[in-house]
């Protein structure tokens, strides 16, 4: 067995393991991966070279998501706007960074990040360790700089030893940002009531089913952009939210007009406890977003030619939202090794 392979199957085992519902608050040991695989119907995790998956990175990397010193005046850690139980997301619409800045989109679920191709909301990052980079030096966000963390976190004497158990070298840039994606790759939700349902472990409600085949329908065309076991296509789409846009999209990033006000097509896993929604969190229940989309959006020269007025009668629409809510995972909301 190769090294690379062993490393896929260990993080995989570790994953499962950190699902099981115990009364064990202990994380299991490296004996402990053996034999377990990752959700049905998903893809192996491509690791880069120089970080793939080890429970002391694992453990070094939760530890500095968590870790409120990461910012500027130690006020917010990356927990702060990625909460386990709103699916690492966050319930405000925009969340303050240091000094209650305000910010200017909604924080993403990380749930499954380990699969994006690229990173922000106009794909400019082509990589999770350089992601890390962002917040830190954001100053909307933490506003801090790189050599003045490492100097405040390099005087604690626990983080000096678990970075070189986890990296053999001292608490550095390169450890920080490898570990905390780390842990940010082993956030795998796959254990929805949709995922129950298509592994034949779950029965959709008649509802649920309605919703289900509308979703996958021509007539909707929801998976269009919502495909694959992550319920993204990864594009950038203008989904017609407004007739003039304040944040320009990916056009920040290519300064082409055609990219006005594309994003980043989010994954719809956990929808039901990532409110609010869009962009710019302008949209408080899946309700109103289903509404959205059936009204057809607004005539935005960017708009994508999949959304168009639906005629969704009331049953229709309560239908789409029921089926959006059989992504809710419990078991990883509720997981206990991913919490503080």
């Amino acid at each position: 067995m190769s090294g690379k392979f062993l490393n896929i199957v260990m993080l995989l085992i570790f994953i499962l393991l950190l699902s099981c519902q115990s009364d064990d608050q202990s994380l299991p040991n490296q004996e402990a991966f053996k034999n377990i695989l990752i959700p049905s119907g998903f893809p192996n995790i491509t690791y880069p070279d120089g970080n793939t998956f080890t429970l002391e990175r694992w453990n070094l990397g939760k530890k500095l998501f968590y870790d409120s010193r990461l910012s500027i005046d130690s006020s917010i850690s990356c927990a702060s706007c990625h909460h386990q139980e709103y699916g690492f997301a966050d319930k405000l619409a925009l969340t303050p960074g240091v000094l209650s800045r305000p910010a200017t989109r909604n924080a993403p679920s990380l749930a499954n990040v380990a699969y994006h191709p690229y990173y922000t909301r106009e794909g400019g990052v082509p990589t999770l360790e350089m992601q890390i980079l962002i917040p830190i030096a954001e100053h909307n966000e933490f506003d801090f700089n790189m050599v003045k963390l490492v100097n405040r976190l390099g005087k604690d004497s626990l983080y000096q030893s678990m970075a070189k158990e986890a990296y053999g070298r001292s608490l550095d840039a390169y450890s920080i940002t490898r570990a905390i994606s780390t842990f940010e790759r082993s956030l795998i939700s796959g254990d929805s009531k949709y995922d129950q349902f298509i592994n034949g472990k779950s029965t959709f409600t008649a509802l649920e089913s309605q919703g289900m085949a509308l979703f996958y329908s021509e007539r909707t065309q929801c998976s269009m952009c919502h495909s694959g076991f992550n319920f993204t296509n990864y594009a950038f789409e203008n989904n017609g939210l407004y007739d003039t846009y304040s944040d320009v999209g990916r056009m920040r990033l290519t300064n082409k007009v055609e990219d006005l006000a594309r994003f980043k097509v989010p994954s719809l896993r956990l929808v039901g406890v990532t409110a609010p929604y869009m962009h710019d969190g302008s949209m408080l229940t899946l309700t109103e977003v289903v509404e959205h989309y059936n009204q057809g959006g607004k005539n935005h020269s960017s708009k994508s030619a999949h959304i168009k007025k639906l005629n969704l009668s009331q049953e229709e629409k309560s239908a789409l939202v029921a089926f959006l809510h059989t992504l809710t995972d419990d078991a990883f909301l509720s997981n206990r090794h991913f919490g503080q």
